[in-house]
């Protein structure tokens, strides 16, 4: 059995992104996951194996962003830097450094594609989710820290330059990624699912249980809005009920995941209940099922996530998840009451039906329809 072997991407030019004092994006957030990753010596596992990012090239941003956007960018980092919105903060260095970011998990993609890794996490800033074709993406009131959507511009690419049919996003950050879904709302060659803190209560106030995508891709964007103080119990039941039925039935030929950890019970910006080993029981759940569906080709990259202890402890343990580098954590679990838990049953409830003309949520049902068409 040959062990896996993890890419981790990473660039030191990410920590020239400034945002300002006191801004929760800043670059302590990536200076603290590489000191938890050198403090429990994963690179010396073997199993994991740091990569620089190169920049992403304007062809591949201009397959998401308008040149129009990406040109404004520039143009406010180039001049010294400024502020975009009153939460998008670009410095000198910004525009250099979101192209290599969306060049860090292209590159990620790219490499776990081609087999030489069994999957990857880019560790990398800006982060991308709430960008949109212009910057602010559907009704949204600021690009939420966002420059270039990272995720999007590698899923474009996987579908354009590599010829995938079936690409799947789980975005698992506490905020709807209303830039993805906005870029792919109207394909079914990318499945979005997104869970999320309800948008009546969470910026950007998107990600309803009735935004399931247009035309062709009608059915193929999953929105599961969880209520304040959803825990555990909660995610792992949604991750059982909706999205691992879901992708079976898709069959996707890859994973990305949005993976950002303000839904941690201790991130300042957000109000959930998730613990430590709740994130690397989701983690492990989605490992598995890419090992199913798409054999193990999995690619995560970091969207938010502001608790600088917590990321430290938490987001190594994530990568040695994946490098299957035994790890343990401690964390204390905070349960979900009663009257969330049954909210969220409502909710369930809610997105079966929305979906039920697109998806069965059987299991059974959906193994049979595959093996028949497989024999």
């Amino acid at each position: 059995m040959t062990m896996t072997k993890t890419a981790v991407i990473y660039d030191p030019l990410y920590l020239e992104h400034y945002t300002g004092v006191g801004h929760p994006e800043s670059p302590q957030r990536l200076t603290a996951i590489m000191n938890g990753i050198k403090r429990i010596r994963l690179l010396e596992t073997g199993n994991c194996v740091l990569l620089a990012s190169k920049a992403i090239s304007s062809e591949a941003l201009e397959a998401v962003h308008d040149p129009s956007y990406s040109k404004a960018i520039e143009r406010i980092s180039r001049s010294g830097g400024g502020a975009v919105d009153s939460d998008t903060i670009l410095s000198a260095k910004s525009y250099d450094a979101a192209m290599h970011a969306a060049g860090g998990m292209l590159d990620a993609c790219e490499l776990v594609l081609a087999g030489k890794f069994s999957n990857a996490f880019a560790l990398v800033r800006p982060p991308g989710h709430h960008a949109g074709t212009h910057g602010r993406a559907l009704s949204a009131s600021s690009q939420g820290f966002c420059v270039f959507n990272n995720v999007a511009i590698t899923a474009a690419n996987l579908i354009e330059k590599h010829g995938l049919e079936r690409v799947m996003i789980l975005d698992i950050d506490v905020h709807h990624g209303n830039g993805t879904q906005e870029i792919f709302n109207t394909t079914s060659k990318v499945l979005y699912i997104s869970i999320h803190q309800d948008g009546r209560t969470l910026y950007p106030g998107t990600g309803f249980v009735d935004e399931i995508g247009e035309g062709e891709g009608e059915g193929s964007k999953v929105n599961i809005p969880l209520p304040p103080y959803s825990g555990d119990e909660i995610y792992l039941k949604v991750l059982k009920q909706i999205v691992i039925p879901i992708a079976t039935e898709y069959r996707p030929e890859m994973m990305l995941i949005s993976a950002g950890f303000d839904a941690h019970h201790t991130d300042p910006v957000a109000s959930m209940r998730l613990s430590s080993m709740g994130y690397l029981e989701m983690f492990e759940a989605t490992l598995s099922l890419a090992s199913k569906l798409c054999s193990g080709k999995l690619a995560a990259v970091l969207e938010g996530g502001y608790n600088l202890d917590t990321l430290s402890k938490l987001v190594p343990g994530v990568i040695a998840k994946m490098a299957q580098v035994p790890f343990s954590i401690t964390d204390k679990r905070l349960s979900s009451s009663s009257d969330t838990t049954k909210l969220v049953g409502q909710v369930i409830k809610q997105v079966k039906t929305t979906l039920a003309p697109y998806w069965s949520f059987n299991l059974r049902d959906i193994r049979n329809r595959c093996n028949n068409s497989t024999n």
